[in-house]
């Protein structure tokens, strides 16, 4: 038998009140988050590098970066398909989609979030609810920089807030409607596609709804688990086999190329600090949660004598009356908020101990919303209950020095530039990365692949392409102060052999080139040899692998002398990376995303994703040679002893 429920009190005089406060407040925060994200919009380089998959496929090419090569340089799958289908859809300018879509999903995210934590405190019906947590989100920079950065930042978030609300509605409802429950399922299902990580989130929210009490319906508690499960699994799953057999890897390339499994736990704590110190992001947590713990036991329902359920004396039946209670509970708002908490603390674990990123503040976003998504709202006084009446109640007093200390808080953090160093990139790795592009571009706001022309290196790049019809192997020199285009071994056929540029930044590159112009980068986001090469130690973060040029050489097959090859390359490891690349197994790996895809092959490649996944090659070519026990090249000539 439940306790009886806390007494409300009289209701309000002005009934109307509560529900324009709480309307008030959540569209305040909606217009002030837009309007910030606004002011700082722009497209990261990174967020080019979607929108270059995504012209693959309006293309006709496929999910791939580079035609004819099958690799996964998005890590959200979903993400890249969000932003196809709005582009399909309206035929607008990509950049223009990509933006539109970001600035909505973000703004939408802390709407649907607030929403859920009013039903949470108890909805307008006897509290004055105010935004608190939401103002708190809002006001960090980096929560405002990524609302349009067009990378997946805000579907995450999106993600989250719908999860948020879907299951607090069903942890309220005693009678659960099939439609809405399974509806929640699979939007938990969605979890690995909306980022590999947040698995960890989906899998627990799936879990709880899996061991709740089985609401009634026609089909038998088995068969409603089982059909539970169908639904959480058909996309997933079915994207998991696509994936594993179209690219020959159990998850995104990306996560070989930054080694997701790694451990930098010093790196994750700088980058934690690097976040949580400039803002005193602290305090606001702080405040929040003795907010909410008042609030908590103030409501809290009194104990009534007799409510006691008898406990059996039977031991089989005590535990299933264990498992039933254990049961009844996960059916509860307080079980959701465990949840959505627990999943914020276990992604700041996993987020740190990867050693976090190279953009201030990107990454541990979602982890701050999900630690606040139970306090977005707080009430200004508690539920009435008859023991608040009879004391005076200091609660309503509390919460608004709370809420002003807050708002002093976010006058403070809006306004906190955390990185100074403007281009310059720390010994940390970690750089402010809006800021960086917006100097290094001279633009406030680039949006257009067109706008990053204006980054060094990048006209020229185009310049260079176009003075070599022959195609090539374009590298950026060392000193990063022009290109060298080498060329392709004559005879040429007619038209060219097409380029290769082997560039860092991918975005603004492949974004300002034809489709038929291969990109691929040392650090190994769309090319297979240098995801799969051994990390840097010391590296920086999300860039600690870093192939040297002489494998590119190589690969593509252009001339490997000098002159005609730029002269920072020397001819021996150019060889020697030749004969590294006759490997069996390196072979084998690179046919997986370049031979054909046949039916033999997608089979070959489902069999053999978690193998190549985990498969490495030695960085330095000589050492990959004794890897594979292959012999050294010949010397290659007294002419060119380099």
């Amino acid at each position: 038998m439940r306790a009886p429920l806390p007494d409300p009190g009289p209701a309000p005089s002005r009934p109307w009140q509560p529900g324009v406060l709480l309307g008030a407040g959540i569209a305040l925060t909606a217009v002030l988050f837009a309007a910030g994200a606004w002011q700082r919009r722009w497209i990261a380089d990174d967020g080019l590098i979607v929108l270059r998959t995504v012209r693959n496929l309006l293309a006709g090419h496929g999910p791939v970066f580079n035609m004819n090569e099958r690799v996964e340089t998005n890590t959200s799958a979903a993400w890249t398909y969000v932003v196809w289908f709005f582009s399909w859809l309206t035929g607008l300018r990509l950049e223009y989609v990509v933006l539109g879509i970001s600035l909505t999903l973000s703004v939408a995210a802390i709407v649907i979030a607030m929403l859920g934590a009013a039903r949470l405190w108890g909805g307008t019906t006897s509290a004055l609810l105010a935004p608190a947590g939401a103002i708190v989100y809002i006001a960090l920079p980096p929560a405002r920089d990524y609302a349009s950065s067009g990378l997946e930042s805000c579907l995450v978030l999106f993600w989250l807030a719908v999860l948020w609300w879907s299951m607090l509605r069903w942890s309220q409802t005693d009678t659960v409607r099939p439609a809405a429950f399974f509806a929640t399922v699979f939007w938990a299902g969605l979890a690995p596609l909306i980022r590999p990580e947040l698995a960890m989130v989906g899998g627990l929210a799936l879990l709880t709804l899996f061991c709740a009490p089985v609401p009634r319906t026609r089909l038998r508690p088995w068969r409603f688990r089982a059909a539970t499960v169908a639904v959480a699994g058909a996309v997933p799953v079915g994207y998991q086999i696509w994936r594993m057999g179209y690219y020959g890897l159990p998850y995104p390339n990306t996560a070989v190329a930054k080694e997701a499994s790694g451990a930098k736990w010093e790196q994750g704590l700088i980058y934690l600090g690097d976040l949580a110190v400039p803002y005193w992001l602290w305090l606001p947590l702080v405040l929040l949660a003795g907010w909410a713990a008042v609030l908590r036991w103030r409501r809290r329902a009194p104990h009534v004598a007799g409510t006691e359920a008898s406990v059996p004396t039977d031991r089989t039946a005590l535990s299933r009356a264990r498992i039933d209670e254990f049961s009844r509970r996960l059916h509860s708002p307080a079980a959701v908020v465990v949840l959505l908490v627990g999943s914020g603390i276990l992604l700041t674990v996993y987020e740190t101990r990867v050693g976090g990123d190279f953009m201030h503040g990107r990454m541990l976003l979602p982890q701050l919303f999900c630690l606040l998504l139970p306090v977005m709202v707080l009430p200004l006084r508690p539920v009435a209950t008859a023991a608040v009446r009879r004391r005076a109640d200091w609660t309503a007093t509390a919460a608004l020095v709370a809420l002003s200390a807050i708002i002093g808080w976010a006058l403070f953090a809006a306004n906190t530039t955390a990185i100074t160093s403007g281009t310059e990139i720390r010994a940390t790795g970690i750089v402010d990365e809006r800021i960086y592009y917006v100097l290094l571009s001279g633009h406030d706001h680039p949006i257009r692949a067109e706008d990053y022309l204006d980054f060094p290196r990048m006209r020229p790049l185009i310049n260079d392409l176009a003075e070599t019809p022959n195609g090539g192997l374009a590298i950026n020199l060392p000193d990063q102060t022009y290109w060298y285009v080498i060329p392709p071994p004559e005879p040429v056929p007619a038209g060219g052999t097409g380029h290769t540029v082997y560039f860092l930044n991918l975005g603004m590159s492949s974004m300002n080139v034809p489709l038929d112009v291969r990109v691929i980068d040392p650090v190994g986001l769309a090319y297979p040899v240098a995801a799969h090469s051994d990390r840097l130690t010391d590296g920086r973060i999300g860039h600690d692998k870093n192939l040297d040029a002489s494998w590119a050489v190589a690969d593509t097959g252009v001339v490997a002398l000098h002159p005609w090859m730029a002269a920072h390359i020397r001819v021996l490891h150019v060889e020697q990376a030749r004969q590294a690349l006759s490997c069996p197994q390196t072979q084998d790996l690179l046919a997986s995303s370049r031979a054909p895809l046949t039916f033999t092959r997608f089979r070959n490649n489902l069999r053999q994703a978690f193998g190549f996944a985990s498969t490495r090659i030695e960085r330095i070519a000589k050492y990959d040679l004794q890897r594979c026990d292959l012999p050294e090249p010949p010397f290659p000539g007294p002419y060119y002893p380099n």
